[in-house]
């Protein structure tokens, strides 16, 4: 049993290689942050000088963008599913046909921008680039503390995303609450997309210091998820002296190393001697165990990642001319990274955590903008290089860390694997229940669980 344990383990450590692509909480920290650097993201040569105006924007649109829609929407041309397929081989076109048929007949764009327009946003260049962002003030109440938060999205969401967590964080009656900004990174939805090569998560971290210094914040706290994760961490580490607090809801494993081989051969069986709690186990092993739960079952959801981080303009074509294609592609996400047992349900357990409604205002926001092709890019920007090189995986994160591990995420990251990266972890939570997208699925839990951890910083 041990020799097979050991073949196991060693096997987990050698896939763990091709997932460093997407999940990583880097070990080996020599330093202590990474310069700033600068850069120009726009069309042509960088001007001497730069328009740092903030102004207003709202979401528009037409009746001729609606109808350019539904056209599209009409002409779309079906495969017919397997039989008992459910979502195991992707977005099941049975149930297509009815998002598609509400998407037609019974969602109204018209009063979802309305929705949309209700929080203040805006926007400004920096580095070339019209970044757009939402800015939410709390109402002023006697005795309260108000603290400046970015929260950052990933993909493929937006920031409607935040739509349900922002009145917990803003209109609380708790003694703190939060002026939140919500950036779309660059690239995605209403923000501008790069016009050159090269524009990555460091590269977002810098914009998003900037956006808040130019707001005239000086210390802020963070929040992220999905990519929003790994661009806040890279924040902290480029300007710890700005960020009060780190809190995250994806935790990421580099799987790699003797430590990580060894707490998987011994961890099962002797989870206190390599820091594991009961639920670690449970949950990096399960009923299935590691290699299944962590290693077959994330190549299985990562064929989005290894096309977009190759040559996402040639499926992107695709999905950028349709309408329905794109809603299987985006929507598939939102089902199977809630929960991987939606998989074997032919609605794909969609409508258990959201609303079609919500689904496809996040859609509509990537549609209308024509944004999915820069979106994808993101990941071809990240991993066009060894990572393993990259400066950022090779720094530790020193500013207050808060990390909420919810149990129905892409990967577990236990907290004795996550101190090798977080140098300064204030909490580790493990949440009752949640996927991928928490803010989406989950936003009181996400809000409390961010509270608490503000809270503890705070000495409040």
């Amino acid at each position: 049993m041990w020799l097979r344990q050991l073949l196991v383990a060693g096997s987990a450590v050698a896939v763990g290689g091709l997932l460093t692509c997407y999940y990583w909480v880097y070990q080996g920290t020599k330093t202590k942050r990474i310069p700033t650097g600068d850069g120009w993201w726009g069309a042509g040569e960088k001007p001497r000088s730069e328009d740092e105006k903030v102004f207003p924007f709202q979401v528009q649109t037409s009746d001729e963008e609606i109808q350019d829609l539904y056209e599209r929407i009409d002409r779309t041309r079906y495969t017919e599913p397997l039989e008992d397929a459910g979502f195991q081989y992707g977005f099941n076109s049975t149930y297509l046909k009815k998002v598609v048929s509400h998407w037609r007949h019974q969602f109204n764009w018209k009063k979802q921008i309305a929705i949309l327009n209700k929080y203040p946003q805006f926007k400004t260049n920096i580095e070339g680039l019209d970044v757009h962002f939402l800015h939410v003030r709390p109402p002023r109440r006697e005795g309260q503390k108000v603290l400046p938060l970015m929260l950052v999205h990933g993909w493929p969401g937006s920031v409607y995303e935040f739509y349900r967590i922002l009145p917990l964080l803003t209109d609380s009656l708790d003694s703190l609450a939060f002026e939140v900004i919500c950036p779309s990174i660059p690239g995605y939805g209403f923000s501008e997309a790069p016009r050159k090569q090269g524009f990555n998560s460091l590269a977002a971290a810098r914009v998003f210091h900037k956006l808040m210094e130019r707001l005239g914040f000086s210390e802020y706290y963070l929040q992220g998820g999905d990519w929003g994760s790994l661009i806040t961490t890279n924040m902290a580490q480029m300007k710890p002296e700005c960020v009060k607090g780190l809190h995250l809801n994806m935790l990421t494993s580099k799987m790699k190393g003797f430590g990580v081989l060894f707490s998987i051969l011994i961890g099962r069986y002797l989870p206190w001697l390599v820091g594991f709690t009961r639920e670690d186990v449970r949950r990096l092993f399960g009923s299935v165990g590691f290699m299944e739960r962590n290693v077959y079952e994330i190549l299985r959801e990562t064929g989005y990642l290894h096309i977009q981080g190759t040559k996402p303009d040639s499926a992107g074509c695709g999905v950028n001319d349709s309408p329905v294609g794109l809603a299987a592609y985006m929507l598939e996400k939102f089902s199977t990274w809630t929960d991987f047992n939606n998989r074997d349900l032919e609605d794909g357990g969609l409508e258990r955590k959201f609303t079609l409604d919500d689904l496809l205002t996040n859609i509509m926001i990537y549609w209308t903008t024509g944004s999915i092709v820069s979106s994808m890019r993101f990941y071809k920007e990240n991993f066009k290089t060894n990572i393993e090189n990259r400066l950022d995986n090779n720094t530790g994160v020193y500013v207050p860390t808060g990390l909420a591990a919810f149990p129905n995420e892409l990967m577990h990251v236990p907290q004795s694997w996550a101190r090798d990266r977080f140098r300064n972890i204030y909490s580790y939570s493990y949440m009752p229940r949640g996927g991928h997208f928490a803010a989406f699925e989950e936003p009181q839990l996400l809000a409390d669980d961010l509270l608490q951890f503000v809270k503890k910083v705070e000495k409040l």
